[in-house]
């Protein structure tokens, strides 16, 4: 009679979220979300003030598309070992250079200003390169450190840090920006770097063995070819498509608010920019960290599914509260309930889908498949961002809700034709070899 090792326990929710590395992700949160609004939406306003032209300022402002390139240099972020800085680690020596050229570059983006426009161009891609690279190498790590058990309280975590780090590049800068000149700003901004980098020093490398390979064309296949050949070995030519079309598809309610229709629609609703800033990015941004913990806690007491499709329903349903803000007049406690909705769904979905990437994952090709999944999600949100205004135009705000909530069935039905076709990394036994 054979016996069967059973599966491991689960650790407490308690256990989860307080390990050490859920509060590393915290500081590697902050460092993640520090640069994404310097080099767009904060950064408009500064290039606003100093007269340059609407049509240069979008098109500056879009530095931010390297967050969605950024599995093209995926693949070095997973092989390439640093000169030096490689006595820390592959993820720390990443996570240390990326985090050192964000704070150069917000450093020089002060010094150069947009009088020399070209320079600050050319500086404002630089700190996007790094903060995707950060992005890249954060992810890696988080994946890395700690079992899959624990991955929702780690992006929990991660989640809180991100979403400070927004407040303070958001909000907080705006009001700098009302008592000092911008390039003082970025200067407060890069310094707020020195805090991660600290926590980054003081953390512990992930243990996971790394494959060295001797020429340079056998670590190109390993780090190039390797990572998506692995991919469909492990699910197969279909179902591993069907799990590709399904992480594009299951955010796309969430996506399709993200890009530049909602503010319009605030707007034509009566109410004011500074209460549309006040509730929407300060109020909202805690009310999302409360969902992101949700989901956090949801996913160490549950594991993986039952919670990403609990997310994928609340972020699909949470858009028809927006119909019932039409016609608010400027109503503050119509908005404030919608915006709770909103982003209560949004910070439990978003914590359940980086829970369920991160179990697809092949920690052999971490960063790189993590990178393409992740930019992946984000695709649908950008083709829908470039067209909500013409669709809302065409049938206006109320059909567009209906749409981008209908729009959610087939990713629902994806999720229940794979579920008995994908196991994840949380549902291995304890009999089997890791991966």
């Amino acid at each position: 009679m054979t016996a069967v090792a059973a599966k491991p326990a689960k650790p407490s929710v308690w256990q989860a979220f307080v390990q050490p590395s859920a509060w590393t992700m915290f500081f590697f949160g902050f460092a993640s979300g520090l640069p994404f609004l310097l080099v767009a939406g904060t950064l408009a306003y500064w290039l606003k003030e100093d007269g340059i032209k609407l049509k240069d300022i979008t098109m500056i402002a879009s530095a931010g598309i390297m967050y969605s390139l950024k599995f093209l240099w995926a693949p070095l972020v997973d092989r390439l070992r640093l000169p030096l800085l490689g006595r820390l680690g592959q993820r720390r020596s990443w996570l240390l250079l990326s985090q050192l050229v964000v704070m150069c570059g917000l450093m020089g983006m002060a010094a150069v200003t947009p009088d020399r426009l070209m320079g600050f161009i050319w500086l404002t891609l630089l700190v996007a390169f790094a903060g995707a690279t950060l992005d890249i190498a954060v992810d890696a790590y988080r994946i890395e450190i700690a079992p899959m058990e624990a991955q929702g309280a780690l992006v929990a975590t991660y989640s809180l840090g991100y979403r400070i780090a927004l407040i303070v590049t958001g909000a907080l800068a705006l009001v700098l920006a009302d008592h000092a000149v911008w390039p003082n700003v970025y200067r407060v901004m890069a310094a707020c770097m020195l805090v991660p980098v600290v926590a980054n020093l003081l953390a512990r490398e992930p243990d996971t063995v790394r494959v060295r390979l001797a020429t340079w064309r056998e670590n190109m296949r390993e780090g190039v070819v390797e990572p998506f050949a692995d991919f469909f070995h492990r699910f197969g030519n279909r179902v591993g498509l069907m799990v590709l079309v399904f992480i594009l598809l299951f955010k796309i309610s969430d996506q399709a608010l993200v890009g530049g229709i909602i503010g319009p629609f605030y707007l034509d609703q009566g109410f004011t920019k500074t209460e549309i800033a006040a509730i929407s990015k300060v109020y909202g941004i805690w009310v999302g960290i409360a969902g992101a913990f949700l989901g956090g806690i949801a996913v160490a007491r549950w594991g993986v599914r039952k919670p990403l499709l609990i997310g994928i329903l609340l972020g699909a349903i949470s858009n028809l509260l927006y119909l019932w803000l039409i016609g608010a007049n400027g109503n503050l406690t119509m908005l404030t309930v919608v915006i709770s909705g909103e982003n209560l769904a949004q910070g439990f979905l978003g914590t359940a889908a980086v829970a369920y990437l991160s179990a697809l994952v092949n920690q052999r090709y971490t960063a790189t498949q993590y990178a393409l999944f992740s930019s992946l999600v984000t695709l649908p949100g950008k083709v829908l961002g470039f067209y909500s205004g013409r669709i809302v135009e065409a049938v206006g705000y109320a059909p567009y809700f209906w749409i981008t909530t209908v729009a959610i069935v087939p990713a629902i039905a994806l999720f229940f034709w794979l579920m008995p076709r994908v196991r994840l990394a949380d549902e291995s036994t304890g009999s089997e070899e890791p991966t």
